[in-house]
């Protein structure tokens, strides 16, 4: 017998009551991610399209991602965010899971680039907030309300050392 399937924000839902949950098969994160993009208004559109090629850039071929922010109650929790590279995050738990490790999303009042599994929470403000420009840096976060206000190579540095760090950790 086949599983009851339903194709709802750019996934296909199959239900199958002799699992415990339904599986969630994600089509085309490529659509997803310039869907977002265009539902943007100008100018946050083509700085978030010009933030999302320069990161392809930085790594090329890397995994991509599509969060849109809703937990498995349809609720909204997080803005969306594009999603850039593969790590595994172990939790104090000893489980498992992959995740992204840059990741991008708009904001009420800007852009927010996160650069997650640094292990110096420091780092980003020390290494990169004083030549950025006018952005907040916390532990694994860059907030800015526009490309003009910052200096678009200093983060794409920030982001390249997102990559890096990680690599160095395997």
């Amino acid at each position: 017998m086949w599983p009851t399937c339903e194709f709802r924000k750019g996934a296909i839902y199959f239900e199958n009551k002799s699992l415990t949950s339904n599986l969630i098969f994600y089509m085309n994160v490529q659509e997803q991610i310039k869907k977002y993009i265009t539902s943007q208004s100008e100018p946050k559109r083509s700085e978030m399209q010009e933030l999302h090629l320069r990161t392809l850039q930085a790594r090329p071929g890397c995994k991509l991602w599509f969060d849109d922010g809703k937990d498995s109650e349809n609720k909204t929790v997080s803005n969306p965010t594009i999603g850039y590279g593969l790590q595994t995050i172990k939790y104090a738990n000893g489980k498992t899971r992959e995740f992204f490790q840059i990741g991008i999303s708009a904001n009420k009042t800007g852009i927010s680039v996160y650069i997650l599994g640094i292990k110096d929470k420091k780092y980003l403000a020390q290494a990169y907030g004083k030549e950025l420009g006018k952005a907040s840096v916390t532990g694994y976060c860059i907030r800015f309300k526009s490309l003009k206000d910052i200096n678009i190579d200093i983060l794409e540095a920030a982001i390249r050392y997102g990559f890096e760090a990680q690599n160095e950790k395997k």
